[in-house]
């Protein structure tokens, strides 16, 4: 006989199920249209990311804002570059210094995704009185600052048993 699921084993099952259906290939085709780019949710993030900088964004600070090392983040924009999407510039004739800037298209894709993103998260969220969207969003707030910290403390082997 199997025991019934603690509350933390009840958020594990549902941090597996909201990744598995709202990162999916299904929700982002339907974000990103018939028509629109073929998008891993990493180059939806890193394309949100560059285009929230219209005036483009370092390769350095576009590395710290995915969390990511400068490698995987040049790959990441490769990939965006490849479909049009963004195009990288020389800052001031110094060679070392590259940032990354959305072209029209990227642009236009990353109103796409956050037009019908916002109608998605309405209907999701219809269920909801105000009280609990407060209560929920502070929580969640919460639960992605103890991620961080946790994360931090793996990266800088500061964890306890």
């Amino acid at each position: 006989m199997s025991r019934p699921p603690t509350t933390s084993d009840r958020i594990a099952l549902a941090w597996r199920e909201l990744r598995r259906n709202a990162t999916g290939t299904a929700m982002r085709a339907h974000l990103l249209g018939p028509d629109g780019p073929k998008l891993e949710q990493a180059q939806t993030d890193a394309l949100e990311i560059i285009a929230a900088h219209r005036d483009g964004i370092r390769m350095s600070d576009f590395a710290d804002a995915m969390h990511v090392d400068p490698s995987t983040a040049t790959r990441a924009v490769d990939r965006l570059v490849k479909l049009g999407l963004a195009e990288r510039r020389q800052i001031d004739d110094d060679r070392r210094y590259v940032q990354a800037i959305a072209t029209q298209q990227g642009v236009d894709t990353v109103r796409r995704i956050r037009k019908l993103r916002t109608m998605a998260m309405r209907r999701i969220l219809e269920p909801f009185d105000d009280h609990e969207l407060e209560e929920f969003a502070s929580y969640l707030e919460r639960f992605v600052a103890t991620i961080d910290e946790l994360l931090d403390d793996l990266n800088n082997d500061r964890l306890d048993d």
